[in-house]
């Protein structure tokens, strides 16, 4: 559907959502009212109304009796890979504010045939391997992710095997030390339930419906910088942009 046939209410209910999902408005902070809505984007106090109902609706902000609409985002929505690469490239931050990770694994180990194909590495060969759990502000963990990222990478960005967050994310290390900037991602994604180790790392019964999703960070040139599987609890909505 084009911009032009989008209805006026869904043009800004898109443009918020881009500000959510990217951290400019965070978890809290109070979205624009009615009357803000109606002067900001030239629409109808009804129109403007019918914003904050549909994000309402959609778990991404909540009122309150006697105070202003605010973003609320600790427990519906799921930022993908994508959006994270989008919140780097953007803001240099690929975490939300509130947001913190825990690393579980910096080494180099073997990758499972599908990132071995697409990060080109020989079979038996070792590729760098970064695993985490994100939490939220409320310390809850939202997504456990695994990123893979060729071997040669280990000595020329050495903080990719330290146990520590890399401020600004893995992309901006690697294009620090490199060159090589993440231009792209494609992500896949599906419907699953939880193994005992998944179900630990979330905080959730083994066999609960959880989301999987496997993404490819590539340069410029089309070359695969990185490789990730994540897996995220039910009950968070993901945000498509168009």
């Amino acid at each position: 559907m084009s911009l032009e046939r989008t209805p006026p209410y869904l043009q800004v209910v898109a443009a918020l959502k881009a500000k959510i999902v990217s951290g400019e408005l965070s978890h809290g902070d109070a979205l624009p009212s009615v009357r803000e809505l109606a002067a900001q984007y030239g629409i109808s106090t009804a129109t403007a109304q019918k914003v904050h109902r549909t994000l309402k609706a959609e778990g991404l902000a909540e009122a309150r009796q006697g105070a202003a609409t605010t973003v609320s985002t600790r427990r519906t929505l799921h930022r993908t890979a994508a959006d994270r690469l989008e919140a780097a490239l953007s803001t240099g931050r690929i975490y939300a504010d509130g947001e913190y990770a825990v690393i579980t694994a910096a080494d180099l180990a073997t990758p499972p045939e599908w990132v071995a194909d697409l990060l080109g590495t020989e079979e038996g060969g070792q590729a760098v391997r970064r695993q985490r759990v994100t939490h939220n502000a409320d310390d809850e963990p939202v997504s456990a992710s695994t990123s893979w990222f060729s071997g040669d990478l280990a000595e020329t960005v050495p903080s990719l095997l330290v146990k520590d967050r890399i401020v600004g994310g893995t992309p901006s290390a690697i294009e620090a030390h490199t060159g090589r900037r993440a231009v792209a991602s494609e992500e896949a994604a599906t419907a699953d339930a939880a193994t005992e180790e998944q179900a630990a790392l979330l905080g959730v019964t083994p066999g609960s419906p959880v989301l999987l999703s496997r993404n490819v960070y590539v340069d410029a040139e089309g070359e695969v910088l990185e490789v990730g599987e994540s897996v995220a609890p039910a009950g968070r909505w993901r945000v498509h942009r168009s």
